[in-house]
């Protein structure tokens, strides 16, 4: 995997920025938000295919890829995207460019990258953190992408 902002290194998000809470109407922040200049490429991170792209909500423009072992892999807030269904991608793919839109309005320019599994991971159930056993659902990027 390569980290889905170009020229992004591993100083572009916070350490403590995945299962952050509390996070506004998300209650916990299920991903990490990669911070570059708008209008910097978003690419895939990994092989995959595109599952869809949309249009609003808190992801705001949006992109969702389907990769390996059925992992989704999920990039949003994106100023425009170019990737369209059913498109297969490799990791450094174009997807689109870093943003601000949904509920990043006005916040600095950002990708929120996010990883979910349809298969729950029971060892990572967490008893202490709010929503805890949805992180079975949820894999940490900053972990794939060190």
């Amino acid at each position: 995997m390569i980290i889905p902002v170009k020229n992004a290194t591993t100083q572009s998000w916070a350490l403590d920025s995945f299962w952050a809470y509390p996070w506004g109407t998300s209650i916990t922040h299920k991903g990490i938000d990669i911070f570059a200049a708008r209008g910097t490429d978003v690419i895939s991170s990994t092989y995959g295919i595109v599952v869809y792209t949309h249009e609003g909500g808190k992801g705001g423009k949006s992109v969702m890829i389907l990769g390996p072992k059925w992992r989704f892999h999920y990039y949003a807030h994106l100023a425009s995207y170019d990737a369209f269904a059913f498109q297969p991608v490799r990791p450094g793919t174009v997807l689109g460019t870093v943003g601000d839109t949904g509920n990043a309005k006005g916040k600095p320019p950002h990708l929120h990258y996010a990883i979910t599994t349809p298969f729950p991971y029971p060892q990572l159930y967490d008893s202490e953190s709010v929503h805890g056993w949805k992180k079975m659902f949820y894999l940490s990027p900053d972990k794939w992408l060190r």
